[in-house]
């Protein structure tokens, strides 16, 4: 069992407070969502209110009750960490030019090295997952995932 130590509580509630403030935005988006009266009984208004709702208790919570948390990471750790995210805007950016199955295939290459995998087996799992999710989303799901600008 690791130990835990509260390295700053002012920190946790600063992130509390962060994560607050994004619900509110969230709800107030969702809150001013424009739709035909016809288009689900509900609306697609319930979902995101209901998920900022939820947040924002949470987060009142946190701030209440903020809890331990371990320390900032360092040394390759943090290096990890921020090579995951920019992996991740770079699968992003370059979701439409080059489409779902190439921009999946990035990002999850990429961090699999990252986080340890071999070359081989990061390419393996890659494939795999993007033919899963292509399925998934493109075939039971029928929803439009992009095929890229370059192969398109």
């Amino acid at each position: 069992m690791s130990e835990h130590t509260n390295a700053s509580p002012l920190m946790n509630r600063i992130a509390a407070g962060c994560l607050l403030a994004l619900s509110l935005a969230y709800g107030i988006g969702g809150a001013v969502i424009e739709y035909a009266f016809s288009s689900d009984p509900l609306g697609p208004r319930v979902f995101p209110i209901a998920l900022a709702a939820i947040l924002g208790a949470l987060c009142l919570t946190y701030l209440r009750y903020p809890g331990f948390s371990e320390e900032f990471p360092k040394g390759s750790l943090l290096l990890r960490i921020v090579a995951a995210l920019v992996i991740l805007v770079f699968s992003v950016a370059v979701f439409e030019p080059l489409g779902f199955l190439a921009s999946m295939f990035i990002l999850t290459v990429g961090n699999g090295v990252v986080f340890g995998a071999s070359w081989k087996i990061a390419i393996i799992g890659a494939a795999g997952q993007c033919l899963l999710w292509w399925f998934i989303f493109s075939w039971l799901l029928e929803v439009y995932l992009p095929i890229g600008d370059v192969f398109g």
